[in-house]
């Protein structure tokens, strides 16, 4: 057996790894010797059009389903390409497993020429992954694999790069003959912080809980632990649906905004499980105006996170699914009642989103999506549309939202990961929310769908550019530049790649065409943000 057809066992074998996304190239031609032939190989092989495509892909599968995307990446300017879907990851602790090539073993950092030659091709990628190892030895390759799959289950997750040198790809290895995948015992919270945090939570009169993406394992505990403690609770945006659709102590993602930040400095303990506690949940206005005041109790898997952004008064290192169940266990005998209920009712009546005027023209739209697809998972890119959706969409489970407007907050990312979750989850629908700037990024990824047959529903509004920096430019006396973009014939180019493509106006011509969608590929949706917002002023 050489190296890579042991890779690829240990994948699917060990690893349960089902579906691969990646570019074929000269460097990586035996990583694909047994690999075709799809179902007999037991992994689905995908072809994006780029590799930052592959990463978007990967990454939307993963958060999909709770399991790592796989990738194979070409050396050089397969690795430079995916960097960027790599970054997005690692801010939201998304596991991704990146295998690439790399140059000979004889030739690393000599400056030849080679092809796709790079000084460094490890050290350029160790700063968007928890970790990037050069296997020189074909023997180490099971262990090395091991690590990274304990980082995706044990640790906090994220991206990790593993690269092979060329000349070793079909290099003999001994087989290993008791290797199998170890069984890692999530961490669970120290008995005496735990009794601590539960003492605190329940002598709280004005308790609130703040839930991040860390808990998405666990909604059941999530739900028992807040509703016996009557709290309040923020889901962040990878954390939405956690507690299900409309759940009454839910105040969504909405911690940036004024009546939410006042509930939160009047808290006399806090919460905080699985978040980082980041700007890009907690102040999306940029003023530094998000404070707890009360006692602060912290939960998370990384030691590292406890100390950053928010100050604990208790910090518990424990897996986030570990201590809602441990904590909910704790209060499972008696439910306290604090009005939570009503302050939560409270503070979404003093929010009034649904009559706000900066979302008026996305309630109907939003309206309209639940209503014609209510399972569906929404993937964003950084557009207005997901922007709106932050903070206006209720799911009914987790892994049913997720975007590219936290933590790194790239473009592009909204169109390749819906097709990376509608791999992952072809039992509900995907839609994709894009604006006609960022879709340019990735727009080949559309070819990808139509070959894949994947019926995602691309929703693109179109404000002719980049609306967001035209805001932030006008706020700040800059004179646009650079903002107001010439877009293509969208629907011309939806029907060049094979894709179904309309153009609606209103919420009832959305409605139909929600209605009418293929079952076997792809359907783009262009809402020209001028005819709609007229329509529903």
């Amino acid at each position: 057996m050489t190296c890579a057809e042991l890779l690829i066992r240990l994948l699917r074998d060990t690893y349960a790894t089902d579906t691969v996304f990646g570019i074929p190239g000269v460097h990586t031609i035996e990583l694909y010797r047994g690999l075709a032939g799809g179902e007999a190989s037991g992994m689905r092989h995908v072809t994006p059009r780029h590799e930052q495509g592959a990463g978007f892909m990967a990454d939307g599968y993963a958060r999909a389903t709770g399991k790592p995307g796989v990738c194979f990446i070409i050396t050089g300017p397969g690795m430079t390409n995916i960097a960027t879907a790599m970054g997005q990851a690692l801010a939201d602790s998304v596991p991704m497993l990146v295998i690439s090539s790399v140059s000979r073993r004889d030739t690393l950092g000599r400056g030849q020429g080679r092809l796709h030659e790079l000084p460094s091709q490890q050290q350029l990628i160790a700063g968007v992954a928890r970790f990037s190892h050069t296997v020189l030895d074909p023997d180490a390759l099971p262990e090395t694999l091991a690590r990274a799959f304990a980082v995706f289950e044990g640790a906090r997750p994220g991206p990790v790069h593993i690269e092979i040198p060329i000349d070793l790809f079909d290099a003999p290895v001994r087989t290993p003959r008791h290797w199998h995948r170890t069984a890692l015992a999530k961490a669970a919270p120290a008995p005496a912080a735990l009794q601590r945090a539960g003492e605190w939570l329940g002598g709280a009169e004005r308790p609130l809980v703040l839930l991040g993406g860390g808990c998405v394992a666990a909604p059941e505990a999530a739900r028992t632990l807040i509703e016996a403690l009557d709290a309040p609770t923020v889901t962040t945006i990878n954390a939405k649906g956690l507690l299900g659709r409309d759940h009454p102590l839910d105040l969504g993602a909405n911690a940036s905004l004024p009546a939410v930040r006042a509930l939160a400095r009047e808290a006399d303990v806090v919460l905080a499980i699985g978040t980082e506690l980041g700007e890009t949940d907690y102040d999306v206005v940029f003023d530094d105006g998000f404070h707890l005041d009360g006692r602060l109790i912290r939960v998370d898997v990384d030691p590292q996170q406890l100390a950053r952004n928010q100050a604990a008064d208790l910090a518990l290192v424990a897996d986030a699914g570990q201590a809602l169940e441990a904590l909910a266990a704790r209060f499972a005998a008696r439910r306290l009642t604090r009005g939570g209920a009503e302050r939560t009712r409270s503070t979404l009546a003093a929010l009034d989103l649904a009559r706000d005027p900066a979302f008026a023209a996305y309630v109907p739209l939003f309206a309209t999506l639940r209503e014609a697809l209510p399972e569906a998972i929404l993937v964003g890119d950084s557009c207005a549309t997901t922007y709106a959706a932050n903070h206006l969409v209720a799911q009914p489970a987790p892994r049913r939202f997720f975007n590219a407007s936290t933590g790194y907050g790239t473009l592009g990312y909204g169109l390749p990961a819906a097709l990376g979750a509608s791999l992952a989850r072809p039992d509900l629908p995907v839609v994709a929310l894009v604006g006609d700037g960022g879709i340019m990024f990735t727009l080949s990824e559309l070819a990808c769908a139509v070959e894949e047959r994947l019926p995602v529903v691309i929703l693109l509004w179109h404000n002719r550019g980049y609306e967001e920096i035209r805001h932030f430019m006008d706020d700040a006396g800059v004179t646009r530049l650079g903002v107001d973009l010439k877009a293509p014939d969208f629907l011309t180019v939806a029907q060049g790649f094979g894709c179904l493509a309309t153009r609606v106006a209103a919420p009832a011509e959305l409605a139909h065409a929600l209605a009418t969608r293929p079952t076997d590929g792809p359907l783009l949706i262009e809402i020209d943000a001028q005819a709609w917002q007229a329509v529903v002023d």
